[in-house]
């Protein structure tokens, strides 16, 4: 994403083409969408070979830890404060 581009913006479009492509191409979704949150993080360059295989086993992995679980060891490793009461509404 360029640096001209906010993330709030960026968000906003990869949500809005995405909710009309599943729903153009999946006719069975129709109530399809996303929340209203987003997360925003960035990787390394260097960290992308990682986060791809993070995605291709994504399934699996959380078989075993949830993502809400990993979330939480996430904000937690890295020092983010939050409220409970708003990560999941």
């Amino acid at each position: 994403m360029p640096p001209t581009v906010s993330v709030s913006d960026a968000l906003k479009r990869i949500k809005g083409g995405s909710s009309g492509w599943v729903k153009e191409t999946f006719p069975t979704c129709p109530a399809f969408g996303w929340q209203d949150g987003y997360g925003s993080f960035t990787v390394s360059k260097s960290q992308i070979p990682e986060v791809e295989e993070y995605i291709r086993n994504q399934r699996e992995h959380h078989r075993i830890k949830s993502f809400q679980e990993e979330y939480r060891v996430f904000l937690d490793r890295h020092g983010i404060q939050y409220d409970e009461r708003y990560l999941w509404d």
